[in-house]
This record gives structure tokens, sequence and C-alpha cells, in this order.
């Protein structure tokens, strides 16, 4: 089974029928969804050609949908497309159950495996839609949004001088991918400017690279993990063997694993990933509506860092499969968790083809949890110590820049073991290492500099 953690654009996870971790129903731009955790399933019919495996009700609003059908068909003032009529009917009734729920066109389905690999035509960002408008998630490194100055909560209110109000995410998304090299207008609304602004973007090819490192004055390794992809645990192995190469094993005080706006991707790679710092345990479970959709994955005896103290960096950017491998580490007392709250999403989809190449439904159906058994849908991660990332002045004067998180998105799921939720966090990170409040912590705290239990 594939699975897969991510957001939207927001974070998910992926389980064959594929679970997808990602936080924020999300495209990356545009590329994956974020936090959505996805599961891979035997193909679906089209349409049901025998109702007589449905109840009678089922049976009786299939037959109303078919009516009304028809009657479009047979009387609209122009022969309407068929395709798009249905299309539009099971984008509806997906997006009317959750913000990660959805129908994917064959297009759009074909674009997010092209993701999950981790590569991808567009601009590079992370987006959710909110009240009809696509919303910036994150910018991901290195890509023409982040070059072109795009930020977490920028709202894109048109594309190419046509209004995004009325479109679906897919339908918006699409329009924003194209050709590389070829250019494409946003119109964006952002808070603190009086008026939305255009801005173009050349589209180019977006590789991304899941898993960066370098060593950090010469006892620290640091590991930033970008995205759940399929080359996520393999690009970690790779980063540990680098930092070990790097710094003798007498000088090595341990290892930053930042995760700050890591909007998710696939399951098992967060499951990998957690087990890659575990010496055995669970690292999450999934429980659905029925019994036997409940399932749990454990590490495997055999922690690569050989015991080395390790701390996590998260912010309201890290969505689901990034919160998969935070509430394990700290479940398990295996790392520090600091920076500010996460995104909150958990919960999983599954990913059911449509036969014939119809594109596919991407579904909510089981809720993740935590090793100590703590559902953080509409909660997030709670940092074991609260830092919060200084602002440039700029940006300081707009307040907090809070992503909203889970609890933010319409229509989401509830926590079904409390009635508190939390409205996100700041997803601000500094360009400048010798400017990031956060990292700099974290460093102090390997090298014992700061006490392990002050919150900032």
């Amino acid at each position: 089974m594939n699975h897969s953690p991510g957001l939207g654009w927001l974070g998910g996870l992926t389980l064959a029928n594929r679970l997808v971790t990602m936080s924020k129903v999300s495209y990356v731009v545009v590329g994956a969804l974020v936090g959505a955790a996805v599961v891979s399933m035997a193909r679906l019919p089209v349409l049901m050609s025998d109702a007589s495996a449905a109840g009678t009700d089922s049976k009786a609003e299939i037959a109303r949908f078919n009516a009304v059908f028809q009657a479009v068909i047979d009387n609209y003032a122009v022969a309407p497309s068929e395709t798009a009529l249905v299309e539009a009917a099971l984008g509806n009734m997906l997006s009317s159950l959750d913000p990660h729920s959805s129908y994917m066109n064959p297009k759009a389905y074909k674009a997010m495996e092209i993701d999950n690999r981790g590569e991808f035509g567009g601009l590079g960002f992370e987006v959710t839609m909110v009240d009809g408008l696509v919303k910036i998630v994150a910018p991901l490194d290195d890509t023409p949004a982040a070059r072109g100055g795009l930020q977490a909560n920028d709202l894109i209110v048109g594309i190419d001088g046509n209004p995004v109000k009325g479109l679906t995410l897919n339908q918006a998304v699409d329009k924003m991918r194209g050709e590389v090299n070829t250019s494409v207008t946003l119109t964006i609304q952002r808070s603190g400017v009086d008026r939305p602004f255009d801005q173009k973007f050349v589209r180019a090819v977006i590789a991304v690279q899941s898993v960066k490192s370098r060593e950090d004055g010469g006892d620290v390794g640091y590991i930033k993990i970008n995205q759940f992809t399929e080359k996520t645990f393999d690009g970690l192995k790779k980063a540990l063997d680098k930092v070990r190469a790097d710094i003798p094993d007498s000088k090595l005080k341990g290892y930053v694993i930042d995760l700050r706006n890591n909007p998710g991707g696939l399951l098992d790679q967060s499951v990998s990933v957690s087990d890659a710092f575990l010496d055995g345990g669970e690292v999450v479970s999934l429980r659905g509506r029925r019994a036997g959709d409940s399932r749990s994955f454990k590490a495997r005896a055999g922690d690569l860092t050989g015991g080395k103290p390790v701390v996590v960096l998260i912010n309201g950017g890290s969505a689901s499969a990034s919160e998969i491998v935070a509430g394990a580490l700290q479940d398990h007392h295996r790392a520090m968790i600091i920076g500010t709250t996460s995104f909150g999403k958990g919960s999983v989809q599954t990913i059911f083809p449509l036969s014939g190449g119809n594109g596919a439904l991407r579904l909510t159906t089981a809720r993740y949890y935590t090793p100590l058994g703590r559902s953080i849908q509409a909660l997030g991660i709670v940092p074991d110590i609260e830092v919060k990332e200084e602002l440039p002045p700029e940006l300081a004067a707009l307040g907090t820049r809070a992503t909203g998180g889970e609890a933010g998105l319409k229509g989401h799921l509830a926590n079904e073991a409390s009635t508190r939720e939390a409205k996100g966090s700041a997803a601000y990170v500094a360009t400048d290492p010798a400017k990031d409040t956060q990292l700099i912590y974290a460093l102090s705290v390997l090298r014992g500099n700061k006490p392990a239990s002050a919150a900032n």
C-alpha cells in the first residue's frame, strides 16, 4: 500500500487505496495537496449501474439526480457539456463534506501523482480555498513563488485578469499551471495593503528537494524536510550519513529537524522518518468509521542517529505528515519540539481511482492519533517550548501572520475529544539563519546554552 499524509494545498496522508496526509487542501502550483493523507483503493465504476446495492433512500436520491441531469440535457437553452455537468456535480458533492475531500478530474489526478513523486511544473506554493478565494499556505523554497515574494495568507483573487470567485480549487490550479517558461499574472490581495495588486510569474519545473541538510558550527546537524514525497526517507538517510561524515561522533551534539511550513505528503514516508529516530513503538494509528478500518503503524528496532539528541522545529505551516512525525517523537520523549502550534490536520484521506481513467475521489475516511492516543484535529501539536519567530518590521506591522490552521477552514471536522480549537500560529521563517529566532534557540538547547523548559 502507498500511504501519503498532506495541505492542498494544506497538507496529507496516503494509504492504499492511497492515504494522503497533507494539511490544507492544497496544490503546489502549484503542486501537491497539503496535509492530505491518502490511501489507494480498487477502482470504482464511474456510475452505479446497479442501484440494487444501494438502500432505498440511496436509490431515490440517485433517481432524483438522474431526473435533474436529464432535464438539463434535454431542455437547457444551449447544449451543455455532459462531462462538465458531471464534474461540477461531483466536485460540489465532495466539497460539501469537509475541506480535504474532493473530486479530481483525470488531469488533476495525474498532477497529484506527479506531485507525490516530488517534481511538477508550476509556480511553487501550497494553497487552499477560503470563501471562494485561493489562499496561499506557504511558498516553496527556490521557486518562482518564493522569488516573487508571495507570502503565507496572501489571497489570489484573479488569474490572468479573470476572477477566481466561482472557480473550484482544481479549476483555479489548472489555470495557474502551464507550460514551462510561459507566464501567468496573479492578482494578489494582501493584509495591510490597501488594494489588490497584479504580479507576473514565469512558470518553471518545480523539482522539490524534499530534504536539505548542512552542518552547523561543526557540532550540530541541521536537516530541513520540505515535503513528504516518495524520496523523503532516502533523502533523510543520505542527510544523516553526510552529517556523520562531516562531524566526528565525539563532537556531534545532535540534530535539528526542521518541519516548519512542511504541508505534509505521504503517510508511509512520515512513518519511515519517525522510525529513523525511534527504537520501536507505535508511530501513529488510524481510526475510521468501522472497526475494520483502524490500523496502527509501528517503528522497527534501530535508531539511525545512535540516540543523539533531536530538536524538531514546527510552526503554523507544519501540517499532517509533519504533525505525525512531531507527535510521535514528542509522545516517545525522543525529541524536544520547539516553535509554535502546528496546523492541526488530523484526518486521513483515501484516494479512490475511478475506472476508465475518469479521475479519482479524495475522501476523508479516518482520523489519525499520536502514540498516546491524542487526536490533533483542529488542535495541532503544541510545542514543548514555545518560541515565536521575530518578524521583520514590515511584517510585524501587519500582525502575527497566523495561518488560521485547520480550525480556520470552513467545514472542517471537529475534534471528537475536545471542544477547544486552535486557530493556528505564525508561519513566517526568516530566510537568514542568523535572524532565525527559532533555529537559534534550538541550536542553543542542543549546545546546553538554553534551559530545556523555558518559554519565549
